[in-house]
């Protein structure tokens, strides 16, 4: 593959049992680990990962493939389905009804800086907009010291919202967040 794999299209494929392996070693990247600070043991993965795989909540988790190649990981829901991640956004702006949210990583730092992110991103809205025909937008927030991730929303297509307080994943970042949306394209 080239430098620039932006123009490579990205796939998906649910993430199952199988995949926690690869999983573990990505949260465990300090390039993820940075933003994710998720617990890497098998334990945890499978205690985390585990009941989207098995279908037995509303989030999905996508394995995002360029050329059949594993390179990074989405995770899709609707914004009301988890009340702990509504209200703080709904503090913040308008979350219309059936809204969307993603969550998203590059796995191997050797696949970052290749306009990955971005086109994964637009991607998985593309997704987003034919599995939810009732989604009037998908609205991301970012913790602010996360330029990589703001800046890939923005070359994405993505529009910065709001800005405000939330509970940071990471407990030593301070929690100024920018939210980011993108509105359906045929409303």
């Amino acid at each position: 593959m080239g430098d620039d794999e932006s123009a490579a299209p990205v796939a998906f494929r649910r993430v199952g049992e199988g995949d926690f392996p690869v999983l573990g070693r990505w949260l465990a990247e300090p390039h993820v680990a940075r933003w994710w600070n998720h617990e890497t043991s098998m334990e945890a993965v499978a205690r985390d990962f585990g009941a989207s795989a098995r279908g037995e909540e509303p989030s999905e988790d996508f394995l995002a493939l360029v050329d059949g190649r594993a390179v990074g990981l989405v995770q899709r829901c609707r914004i009301a389905d988890y009340a702990e991640d509504f209200a703080p956004i709904a503090a913040l702006t308008e979350v219309p009804e059936g809204a969307a949210m993603l969550d998203y990583l590059i796995g191997a730092v050797a696949d970052t800086g290749r306009g990955l992110g971005p086109a994964m991103v637009r991607a998985a809205t593309d997704l987003v907009w034919r599995d939810f025909p009732d989604a009037p937008c998908v609205v991301i927030p970012v913790v602010a010291g996360n330029r990589a991730s703001w800046r890939c929303l923005e070359k994405a297509g993505y529009r910065r919202v709001a800005e405000g307080e939330m509970e940071p994943d990471n407990p030593v970042d301070p929690p100024l967040h920018f939210v980011y949306r993108i509105d359906r394209p045929d409303r």
